[in-house]
């Protein structure tokens, strides 16, 4: 069994988590510059078996597309080209970014470690895969 991958992804940074082989624990992995997010995964993807990519879908509440969901659309095409054998998902990324800066709140992180977009968007994958994991246990 391989590895899940989600991805946060923004047009200047991409917050990345993963699971463990038995793909039951969620874990943020790394933010990355959103220009070297594709080599990043492809290096990766080559030391680890990645089974399937969970990306982050922003949709407004209504269920409408927000500003960057043609962004992620256009990414979710090149993970597809780059990785033709693997699964590539979409996963509802709403309030993501709000859950992530409240666990840093609860972790108790001060103001400069919260002001920390890196953090943020990190956290804001490893909620989303945990999502989309717990998802499947629906289905």
């Amino acid at each position: 069994m391989g590895r899940i991958l989600a991805i946060d992804y923004g047009v200047k940074r991409v917050g990345l988590a993963v699971t463990d082989p038995l793909q039951l624990i969620a874990s943020a992995l790394d933010t990355v510059h959103a220009q070297d997010v594709l080599p990043f995964l492809q290096s990766y993807a080559q030391k680890e078996d990645v089974d399937l990519f969970v990306v982050g879908m922003p949709v407004h509440l209504d269920g409408n597309a927000t500003n960057n969901t043609q962004h992620v659309v256009g990414f979710v095409r090149k993970l597809e080209k780059l990785f033709p054998g693997k699964q590539v998902v979409t996963h509802d990324e709403r309030f993501t970014s709000r859950m992530a800066f409240r666990t840093m709140v609860d972790l108790g992180l001060g103001k400069k470690a919260r002001a920390n977009k890196e953090t943020v968007d990190k956290i804001s994958a490893t909620i989303i895969l945990q999502s989309y994991l717990e998802s499947r246990q629906y289905l």
